[in-house]
């Protein structure tokens, strides 16, 4: 059963937003989690000692900027899994966007991606991400190689692909692992993630939907002692130091440049 944390929305500039998302607007933050405006950035706060600092999208600066410019280009672990080669650069859907983080490296590396991520509250701070980042002359032409809907891939994968006008040539999934028995071992940021959606107990359905939707292969993030997804065997498995992709592949993916 999913768990299900309390959000609102603060601050007179956000009322539409809560509007379009459909949650409570208040005046002063209160209890649970609440999407705010903090200096001119969206984020979602909430008890610092459960969930840490802040939360936001960045794909200017922090992580995403060290990333861009020092990651190791094609040769990280995600752009292998979905094959960007040396004249590869496919099209990728990102069904469980997150924070985005994967996808702004793909789009970094050359590749067109589609993010899709189903918590209101994540859709917004994403949206908010793009649109900093498509002020910032370093991070501009990435971004427009990136396009974002919101929606549950597990029940309608094909009709956003399909409304985005995207070739699925490649679909990255990176689902949730299910609790630790020590719930000190998980980051505070992921707390925000589970309290907001659960665990992903339909990720069996969603590589479902992903294979049925991708026309050459299915990438799946997984932590690198974990089991695979309940479903086919993959075909393939790239290791790093902490995680893996498991690939399930229809076909090979065309060596020349679109």
């Amino acid at each position: 059963m999913k768990e299900t944390a309390t959000v609102s929305v603060c601050g007179d500039a956000l009322k539409p937003l809560a509007k379009r998302l459909g949650l409570p607007w208040v005046a002063t933050p209160g209890a649970g989690l609440t999407l705010m405006q903090e200096d001119g950035v969206l984020v979602l706060a909430g008890d610092e000692h459960r969930y840490g600092k802040p939360l936001r999208a960045d794909f200017v600066a922090g992580k995403a900027a060290h990333r861009r410019r020092f990651g190791g280009g094609r040769g990280q672990l995600v752009a292998k899994a979905c094959g960007l080669g040396k004249t590869q650069s496919p099209y990728v859907v990102d069904a469980t966007a997150g924070l985005g983080r994967d996808a702004f490296v793909l789009a970094s590396l050359g590749a067109e991606v589609l993010m899709i991520e189903r918590v209101p509250v994540i859709f917004a701070l994403l949206e908010d991400a793009l649109a900093r980042a498509a002020c910032d002359p370093e991070t501009a032409p990435i971004t427009a190689r990136l396009r974002l809907a919101h929606g549950d891939a597990c029940r309608g994968l094909a009709a956003m692909v399909a409304a985005a006008g995207f070739s699925p040539q490649v679909i990255h999934l990176d689902p949730m692992f299910p609790h630790r028995t020590k719930s000190a071992l998980v980051k505070k940021e992921m707390r925000i993630f589970r309290d907001l959606a659960g665990d992903d107990d339909d990720a069996p359905r969603l590589l479902e939907a992903a294979l049925d939707v991708a026309t050459h292969r299915v990438a799946v993030k997984r932590p690198r002692t974990a089991p695979a997804i309940a479903g086919p065997a993959p075909a393939h498995v790239i290791e790093g130091k902490t995680s893996r992709y498991d690939l399930y592949v229809h076909r090979a993916l065309p060596n020349a440049p679109r």
